[in-house]
């Protein structure tokens, strides 16, 4: 069982629960979705980004390697929290196993922080977006490794926002936009949160 499997029935408290609230409308501002946006959130965690969202998109694809999170969407789309053309998928995309669907919109939450090499995570998001869909990647500023401080985390320390910008270019995104939207306080430390949005070139 992961660390994220344990934590899922409890995950949805109040401050991230807020923290949904401000990214899905910073999320909405810098790229417009309308009722007909395909989504998919990978690393979505309980859907609460996607829940925020849902009003103002089309279907929704919820994507999470844990089987405790994908429980508690589950639960969510059983009691109507979630629309029921929701799809739950078990994906790893660091894997190297991307579906043949595409999408609209992708967004994905404090999720990169946590996969070692990007490389084929952001190939694969490009694959999965159609010409003119958008990411939106929401994570860490570089912070000094406190935010996970004490626990066996092999991810990143947050990112430069300089550096990922030209990593999405790279994996075939234009008009990268960098806007810092939250800030997450934790033990009297803040941890700013940015958006960055791109626009698939090709």
């Amino acid at each position: 069982m992961s660390s994220f499997d344990e934590k899922a029935a409890t995950w949805d408290d109040e401050a991230k629960t807020e923290r949904a609230r401000v990214v899905a409308a910073a999320i909405r501002r810098v790229v417009a979705p309308t009722g007909s946006t395909r989504v998919l959130e990978y690393g979505a965690g309980t859907g609460l980004v996607s829940q925020q969202l849902a009003d103002g998109v089309g279907p929704i694809t919820l994507a999470d390697s844990s089987a405790g999170m994908r429980d508690v969407m589950r639960g969510k789309l059983a009691t109507g929290a979630l629309p029921a053309n929701t799809r739950i998928w078990d994906l790893d995309l660091s894997a190297g196993s991307v579906p043949g669907e595409r999408f609209d919109l992708i967004v994905t939450v404090m999720a990169l922080h946590h996969i070692p090499d990007l490389t084929p995570v952001l190939d694969a998001f490009a694959s999965l977006l159609d010409e003119g869909g958008h990411l939106c990647v929401v994570d860490l500023v570089k912070e000094d490794g406190s935010f996970h401080d004490g626990g066996d985390f092999h991810g990143h320390h947050g990112f430069d926002t300089g550096d990922l910008s030209a990593r999405l270019e790279s994996a075939g995104f234009a008009d990268v936009h960098v806007e810092q939207v939250y800030e997450v306080v934790r033990d009297g430390a803040a941890y700013p949160l940015f958006l960055a949005a791109g626009t698939k070139a090709r």
